[in-house]
């Protein structure tokens, strides 16, 4: 587009084209066919793997031994036996150094020590090397 500033005569034609009607023919025909292009709908394929019948209770952050006062021991807050927690310590064990998740122990003022002993000597055995005792805070003004 240009302009003349009037440096040809007044009574002169001017030689230049007005392009403000091609422009607007431009942008009419731009909104059409925005407007009239079809929605695409992309499908994508995953092939998912299938459910797993026996999931695994391993968090991979980190993994919580309860033992109550009775003796009871919780893996993630589910009662477990001693050979079912054994059976978790070794599928955590098993993992990478760099990725074991953290092994947490709770064990509660009441609960007998030759327990508590028995799960750290288990966790020990299974090649875990990430371990640390939760709630200490609560025996120190015992």
């Amino acid at each position: 587009m240009a302009i003349s500033m009037g440096s040809a005569g007044e009574g002169e034609p001017m030689g230049d084209m007005n392009t403000t009607p091609l422009i607007d023919v431009m942008l009419v025909l731009l909104i059409m066919f925005i407007v009239t292009i079809p929605i695409q709908t992309h499908a994508v394929k995953l092939d998912l793997p299938p459910p797993n019948p026996n999931p695994q209770n391993i968090d991979p952050v980190f993994n919580q031994i309860n033992i109550d006062f009775l003796n009871t021991i919780y893996w993630n807050d589910q009662e477990v036996t001693m050979e079912q927690l054994e059976t978790y310590l070794r599928q955590v064990g098993a993992m990478p150094t760099d990725q074991q998740p953290e092994l947490r122990l709770r064990p509660d003022a009441m609960a007998r020590y030759e327990v508590v002993d028995a799960v750290m000597a288990k966790a020990q055995q299974a090649g875990i090397k990430k371990m640390g005792f939760v709630g200490n805070e609560a025996y120190a003004n015992l």
